[in-house]
């Protein structure tokens, strides 16, 4: 698409928005809930607990990477397709402009005014709704990780938007070169076709249970 930002500005507001949560943006949503999860997953100190710390920090990037590509190709860049096609694009009914307009206020203000409520530490909002085994609870240890581990995913995800950001704005030549380059083009077959698991998902699993 490309050069939509100017078309559909309330689409692209509302996009940017859910893009921002969803890569733990601070003080947005996302940002709580992602965090707390990296934390408690640090905070067993264990091999399966630090494994999948890293693994959660480097799909905070991945996400940041791939959400801000999302928003620049298709808002930002300039138009790819047919002038017939962009300039009849608009947004959507009031009634969709309504629903993304609700779902955006909690995307921007609910993990801010609530986090202490629902995950806080000592807080019992869930009650006996959630058994977790006693070896399980560690959320103080939690709280008390090194700065440099709370904070590494956002650097991650802010450093995901930057790179992403200059690298579509700047590099297109550059990212065509490398994938029409040898190592480019065995990547690209590598991940090309997600290893059929959506064929294979939807031919063999789904239909047939249908």
């Amino acid at each position: 698409m490309g050069g939509l930002k100017t078309l559909v500005p309330y689409t692209y507001s509302m996009m940017v928005i859910g893009s921002l949560a969803l890569i733990g943006f601070p003080f947005l949503t996302g940002f709580y809930s992602k965090d707390v999860i990296l934390e408690v997953a640090y905070g067993k100190y264990t091999a399966e607990g630090h494994f999948s710390y890293i693994l959660g920090s480097i799909g905070a990037f991945l996400t940041a990477f791939y959400s801000t590509r999302l928003l620049y190709l298709t808002f930002l860049s300039n138009p790819n397709g047919y002038k017939s096609v962009i300039s009849a694009a608009y947004d959507s009914s009031y009634q969709i402009c309504i629903a993304l307009g609700l779902l955006s206020i909690p995307s921007m203000f609910i993990g801010f005014y609530s986090k202490d409520m629902i995950i806080g530490l000592g807080t019992d909002f869930w009650g006996n709704v959630l058994f977790v085994l006693p070896q399980n609870m560690n959320m103080i240890d939690a709280e008390f990780v090194k700065h440099i581990y709370k904070v590494l995913p956002v650097i991650l995800s802010i450093f995901g938007v930057i790179s992403s950001f200059l690298l579509y704005t700047f590099g297109n030549k550059i990212l065509f070169k490398f994938k029409v380059s040898f190592l480019g083009k065995k990547i690209y077959n590598f991940l090309n076709k997600k290893w059929f698991f959506d064929k294979v998902y939807n031919e063999h699993i789904a239909q047939f249970f249908f």
